[in-house]
């Protein structure tokens, strides 16, 4: 099964008109404090393991390693097997896009071909991220990031293995809610000043592997959003994580109220002509 984006596209925007009643519902009841919902079956399982197999080693990815997050990341997507650029494009395929728009009650949409912060992630054992906000912008800081979509590849997946999202919508001092990183589950949630979400820690020695996209917007998704950088927090038990964690976003907002963009361009960019 040779596919190429607009091929696989073609297969996950009529999945997603499939489940468009269920999906607005899902979305409009939790939209108040972190907008959710995820969709099972997404693709074909061929297609899925396909692109299973053609991850790369973790020795080929990004290691992202700190008090913040444990984690492997890649986004030069050209050093990898086409299948995969492939696949994270198709989320960038005008249809769907405007699907979102309309399930999602939102004027204005954008994909963003740069990858920043998106593109392949994989989680190993002891593998982590704790409680935070991304980023409220895009690498320029002209749009607001306003969805999170994550798409889980890794077969056989189970709740116990741990790397499932987990969703703050009341705050990191009230019960999460974990939405499991099943295979072939694709899960959009709303970025905001609220959207509170970590992944528990991998437990297993194995990896578990998710394509990742965000959309942006002219607007923010409340009139109350401010700008932020990503910002971490200990989970409920790690109280001197926790104070730490908040010194270490203060420092960086203050740091960006000076350098608008930063100090350093962030290398979790997209360039196609690095190869």
């Amino acid at each position: 099964m040779k596919l190429n984006r607009q091929d696989i596209a073609d297969l996950i925007y009529k999945r997603l008109k499939e489940e468009q009643e269920v999906i607005t519902k899902s979305y409009q009841n939790s939209m108040m404090e972190i907008g959710y919902f995820f969709v099972d079956n997404l693709l074909p399982e061929e297609l899925v393991h396909k692109i299973h197999k053609s991850f790369p080693k973790l020795d080929e990815t990004v290691l992202k390693k700190s008090m913040r997050e444990y984690k492997h990341v890649a986004v030069q997507m050209n050093n990898y097997s086409p299948i995969l650029e492939e696949a994270v494009y198709a989320f960038q395929d005008q249809r769907i896009v405007d699907f979102f728009k309309e399930v999602c009650g939102q004027d204005s949409i954008f994909p963003d071909k740069n990858l920043y912060a998106g593109g392949l992630s994989m989680m190993a054992e002891n593998n982590f991220l704790n409680p935070h906000l991304d980023n409220s912008h895009d690498k320029d800081r002209n749009l607001w990031r306003v969805f999170n979509l994550l798409y889980y590849v890794t077969p056989e997946w189970q709740r116990e293995n741990g790397g499932n999202l987990e969703i703050w919508p009341n705050g990191l001092n009230q019960e999460q809610i974990t939405i499991d990183s099943k295979f072939n589950r694709l899960v959009v949630m709303a970025t905001h000043n609220r959207s509170w979400h970590s992944v528990s820690k991998v437990r297993i020695d194995r990896a578990r592997c998710c394509i990742s996209n965000y959309y942006f917007s002219e607007q923010p998704l409340f009139e109350s959003d401010s700008f932020h950088v990503t910002s971490f927090r200990g989970r409920p038990k790690q109280r001197v994580t926790d104070f730490i964690l908040q010194i270490d976003s203060s420092f960086r907002m203050a740091l960006r109220k000076v350098f608008k963009k930063g100090i350093r361009e962030n290398p979790h960019v997209y360039k196609k002509e690095d190869k």
